[in-house]
């Protein structure tokens, strides 16, 4: 099996903040030959970077605190706490994307800036891939509400020792898919992190 398929054509059904569109394709079957092809819809709202912003140094990561509209309903409230994202715009680097918002969501400056993951968040009807880092920060004088207002943001930031992070995701707190990947990525890599950015300090 080549793992072909062919886009037979795409309609736009909305375009708004987002688009949706209606993807008509047929593809490759594990039992040989071709289906008789099936229609989609998908959520074409761009790719995104997010960032653990962590301080090896005191153990502490950054995390934000928002209201989310896919969130309404949602129990206790659709506030969520989370790790820095945005979305990449056109001719952007995921890199360049998670510094930015690091610093504007959280007032944070990433110096070293570690690759963890490119994942999809629902591949059954969205196209979003989220570019996912871990970067070092400082902690020191990190805190207070940031955004931009013409964005409509309102985000409070929390300094967090790493076990009072972990704690709130094992508390069913933390519920953001880049946010529970972050934490049990830190989870087992936080020591070798400490080690290496630490160490580098050291040496330099």
């Amino acid at each position: 099996m080549k793992y072909d398929y062919e886009v037979l054509r795409t309609e736009t059904c909305y375009q708004g903040f987002f688009r949706l569109d209606r993807v008509h394709v047929r593809h490759e079957l594990f039992a040989g030959g071709w289906n008789q092809g099936v229609v989609r819809e998908c959520l074409e709202r761009g790719h995104a970077a997010a960032v653990i912003p962590y301080a090896p140094d005191t153990d502490q990561v950054v995390m934000v605190e928002q209201c989310r509209i896919g969130a309404l309903g949602g129990a206790p409230h659709p506030w969520m706490l989370e790790f820095v994202a945005g979305i990449i715009e056109v001719g952007e680097k995921a890199e360049e994307v998670a510094r930015r918002e690091a610093l504007e969501e959280a007032g944070c400056v990433l110096t070293d800036l570690e690759p963890v993951s490119v994942f999809h968040l629902s591949p059954g009807g969205c196209s979003e891939r989220i570019h996912l880092f871990c970067g070092r920060v400082s902690t020191d004088g990190v805190g207070g509400v940031h955004g931009l207002a013409e964005e409509g943001e309102d985000i409070l930031v929390h300094v967090l020792p790493f076990e009072q992070a972990y704690a709130q995701l094992e508390a069913g707190r933390v519920t953001s898919a880049w946010s529970i990947i972050g934490l049990q990525w830190l989870a087992l890599n936080r020591e070798r992190l400490k080690a290496q950015w630490l160490g580098n300090d050291a040496s330099g």
